[in-house]
């Protein structure tokens, strides 16, 4: 990852913008006019849904709550600049302002855009000047703000560059941070700055967070760790040195730049990664050891600067080890022992679904080791078997806190299937309860006390409503219905999204979803527009709100288009074995269930067999090109937005866990590559690819241009200089709509 100050100012300069990941997609979808259709309602455009704020929605969020379970803060945009204001939880009045931008920077209005408070929330960290780098990276400078005497400093001298992950320690003496590659930290009562490393060095050495592939497949950018007494700081250290580097050419000069950052590639090295730690009592630093392991995904302390737990895991990603040492008898030496191992014929997802108990003797933790996602109840004592708490063919998806003063687990799960999300706790004993019947999407933001919590609840037809509950799930207040988001939505016509079921060939049960046109005829014959994901992490079909999403779904419907979506198999939600099913073969077996899905459609009474379309976006564009050539006489028309078209091309992390490496799989990485089927295209395809993807590389679409020119193939390819996986900024994705709505019109 390029982390130094140098590579700020260039992600900048080029306009790369935070990347999306290969685990998130964006539907898009496209209109064909259905004629002379006269509707008394509006219609929707992608002026509307992408350049106004008709459709603007109201929030909750920014929410912190005080260390007294009654009160929280918010951060607020008002007239004089950015607000802190704190609420209480059962009135929702404002009883304090913590902090306002005048406050803090005078007469200037900085654009405070985070914040977070010391442990004994004398002082707040205040975030301006946000630079985004990848995923969630991103660099900024950070301020001290003193609550007591309103006073306000700069963390660090600001003209030495950007800093990164700024946090307080639990003892709220210090903040340790990260720049140019190398760890800091400043004594709050002196602002005396210590810097901890010297040898960080963009495309050479990180200390203190995550290189590129760590933030975009372990989900996390952060590589420091404070001890629960304040006194140690275990950090993360990736050496790239072995790694090679990737190059994007930067277009807007006489002679272009490159942009150049460390990407393994499939078979290809790693960066080597340690654990040190840093005494700040006595001035220390040492390396953690342990057996030698390929990853370290996860680095957790428990209750005491006696538990540091290090996660390893192979390169297969198939054997979790959990290793925890002490920094009692001193850093320098630092060795663990091993006090779990886990072990899958597949893969292991990682999790941060991690809580140690007050008795320092146990932790909960998440596990897939009996075919699906629960909550157990692990001990130090490895004789002892982890106590499973919760069970049945469902997902805990998210564990969201632990009441110790209840003994109480509160987590969000799939409990009433896949396509739902409701909220539950559960006790030490296995006592479970959920917390709200009504289908849909449930979200929690709980007190410290957990006494209340900001419940947010939406489904596939009806925008986010935001309640204040008490533990017993009673509403206390509303806090935002979007009323006036749901009388605008009335002008529309909107037509609702319907769940259903269908059998895959194999007899295998899918979950999909159907939107049909205002005025539906099932004697006439539509058009069917497929929107596809269809990779590992993510579903399409789900009964929450889409926003933007749905209002393209709703365009296409207003247009006389037959909306649909399926989840194939290896989407998550559905056990083990279901998700498991496309191990080291990704490709075949969800293009065979949207191959299904489309027979299935095209054999509807009401559906035009001849005009049945498919797009997707990253693993839904790899789709979408396998169905418009392995599927060539299913699907008509396709757009493949961004996708990948060899796993040999994309990051170890992501394609071994699910491949293993090209020289362990060569069938599985060429069989289902789209650049070997060129040959069987036969529909219309609209190809598009940022040229500064530093996720999906350009170099994906290159080669499937390559392959399709090969075979004397007619197709449409555009590139969007400068933009990455999200294609995006200024007018660019206007721009994408309008020509995929071009291409759809002519072709579909």
């Amino acid at each position: 990852m390029q982390n130094a100050k140098t590579n700020h100012q260039k992600v900048m300069q080029h306009n790369i913008h935070r990347t999306w990941a290969l685990g998130c997609y964006l539907v898009l979808f496209i209109t064909a006019p259905l004629g002379a259709q006269d509707l008394p309602f509006d219609s929707l455009s992608n002026e509307l849904i992408w350049y106004s704020s008709e459709f603007q929605e109201e929030r909750v969020g920014g929410i912190r709550s005080m260390n007294d379970g009654k009160h929280y803060t918010s951060l607020e945009r008002t007239d004089a600049g950015s607000a802190i204001v704190k609420y209480a939880y059962r009135t929702g009045q404002a009883v304090d302002t913590i902090a306002t931008s005048v406050r803090a920077f005078g007469t200037q209005d900085l654009g405070i855009s985070g914040y977070s408070f010391s442990a004994d929330e004398r002082h707040v960290l205040l975030t301006t000047d946000e630079q985004p780098i990848y995923r969630y990276s991103f660099s900024a400078n950070f301020h001290v703000y003193e609550t007591k005497t309103q006073t306000c400093k700069a963390l660090t001298n600001f003209d030495l560059g950007g800093q990164r992950l700024a946090a307080f320690s639990p003892n709220a003496a210090h903040v340790a941070f990260m720049r140019d590659n190398n760890v800091f930290i400043v004594e709050l009562a002196s602002m005396e700055e210590t810097q901890v490393t010297f040898d960080g060095e963009v495309n050479a050495v990180i200390n203190g967070a995550t290189d590129w592939v760590y933030e975009e497949e372990f989900g996390d950018d952060n590589g420091m760790f404070w001890s629960p007494d304040g006194r140690y700081l275990a950090f993360m250290r990736f050496d790239e040195t072995n790694v090679r580097e990737f190059g994007m050419p930067m277009y807007g000069e006489l002679y272009p730049e490159p942009y150049e950052f460390k990407y393994p590639k499939a078979g290809e090295d790693n960066a080597s990664v340690e654990v040190k730690v840093f005494d700040l009592k006595r001035n220390k630093m040492g390396t953690v050891l342990h057996p030698k392991a390929e990853y370290i995904p996860r680095v957790k302390w428990g209750v005491s600067s006696e538990q540091l737990l290090v996660f390893t895991m192979n390169r297969h990603q198939s054997v979790l080890n959990i290793h925890m040492g002490s920094c009692n008898r001193g850093v320098e030496l630092l060795i663990t022992k091993k006090i779990w191992s886990e072990q899958a014929s597949t893969y292991i997802d990682i999790t941060d679904d991690i809580t140690f108990l007050p008795n320092g003797q146990s932790f909960l933790m998440t596990s897939k080791r009996n075919e699906f996602n629960h909550l157990y109840q692990f001990f130090l004592d490895r004789e002892m078997e982890p106590l499973q708490l919760t069970s049945g063919n469902w997902d805990v998806l998210s564990v969201q806190g632990y009441d110790a003063k209840r003994k109480q687990v509160y987590f969000s799960c799939s409990f009433n299937g896949a396509t739902q999300t409701h909220l539950a706790r559960v006790d030490l004993t296995g006592t479970m309860s959920i917390l709200h019947e009504e289908s849909g999407s449930h979200r929690a933001a709980y007190s410290t006390s957990y006494d209340y919590y900001i419940h947010t609840h939406h489904t596939a037809n009806t925008p986010p409503v935001y309640t204040l509950k008490d533990r017993s799930g009673q509403t206390v207040r509303a806090l935002k219905d979007n009323a006036s988001l749901n009388t605008t939505l009335e002008k529309y016509n909107l037509q609702p999204k319907e769940f259903f079921t269908f059998k895959n060939d194999a007899g295998v049960e899918l979950n999909a979803w159907m939107i049909k046109p205002p005025g539906f005829d099932s004697s006439q014959s539509y058009p069917v527009y497929v929107s596809i994901y269809g990779g590992p992490g993510v579903n399409t079909v789900s009964d929450s709100w889409g926003g933007a999403n749905y209002y393209w779904h709703q365009l296409l419907a207003q247009q006389g288009y037959v909306v649909a979506s399926v989840d194939p198999r290896g989407t998550p939600k559905r056990g083990r074995e279901f998700e498991h099913a496309t191990y080291k073969e990704l490709g075949k077996l969800e293009t065979e269930d949207f191959i299904d899905f489309g027979e299935y459609l095209g054999a509807k009474s009401y559906v035009d067999s001849e005009r049945i379309g498919i797009q997707g976006w990253s693993y839904g564009g790899f789709m979408t090109l396998l169905c418009m050539t392995k599927g060539a006489e299913v699907f008509t028309a396709g757009i493949s937005v961004a996708p990948v078209t060899n796993w040999r091309y994309y990051d170890t992390i992501y394609t071994e866990r699910f491949m293993r490496t090209p020289a362990e799989n060569e069938s599985g990485y060429d069989d289902n590559s789209p650049v070997n089927h060129a040959e069987k295209l036969k529909g219309a395809l609209l190809l598009v690819h940022g040229s500064a993807d530093d996720n999906v590389h350009f170099q994906n679409s290159m080669e499937m241009v390559n392959a399709l020119v090969a075979e004397g193939k007619d197709f449409d390819f555009f590139a969007y200089p400068n933009r990455n996986h999200g294609i995006y900024g200024g007018n660019t994705r206007l721009h994408l709509f309008n020509m995929m709505l071009d291409f759809v019109r002519e072709n579909l």
